[in-house]
């Protein structure tokens, strides 16, 4: 854990937080700055930055566990939100998962979607450069 980062802090009980969920391997609490109602944070306890820094069965249980909020919340639009570096949007260097419910077009996480065209050859390109290093 890092000794300044915020969600670490909470982690080791320095910040309370209203915590949902709590396990060997991860947190879950609501935000206290929500987009909507039962917007939530589920965090790995493992201090990384960024997902790739984040060991797999942390992540599974992550993940496993955001899943069971939103089933115990009843909500049925919602995003999953995880973002990775300042220009992605991070502002804590601890990796974090937003459950942000959608209950209507006002309330939750507004999106922009800027799409463009691709260049098939550019696609198949990239495709195999991304398939040979999986």
């Amino acid at each position: 854990m890092a000794a300044a980062c915020i969600f670490c802090k909470i982690i080791r009980g320095e910040i309370p937080s209203m915590k949902i969920f709590e396990s060997d391997k991860t947190l879950a609490f609501l935000d206290i700055g929500p987009l909507s109602k039962g917007h939530s944070l589920i965090i790995p306890k493992y201090h990384g930055a960024k997902l790739h820094d984040i060991p797999d069965d942390q992540l599974a249980e992550v993940l496993s566990v955001t899943k069971r909020i939103a089933i115990a919340q009843g909500v049925q639009d919602y995003n999953i939100l995880q973002n990775n570096g300042r220009i992605a949007h991070q502002e804590v260097d601890h990796v974090h998962f937003h459950l942000i419910p959608k209950p209507n077009e006002e309330e939750g996480l507004g999106i922009r979607w800027p799409t463009k065209a691709a260049d098939k050859d550019q696609l198949t390109k990239l495709l195999e450069d991304i398939k040979a290093k999986v």
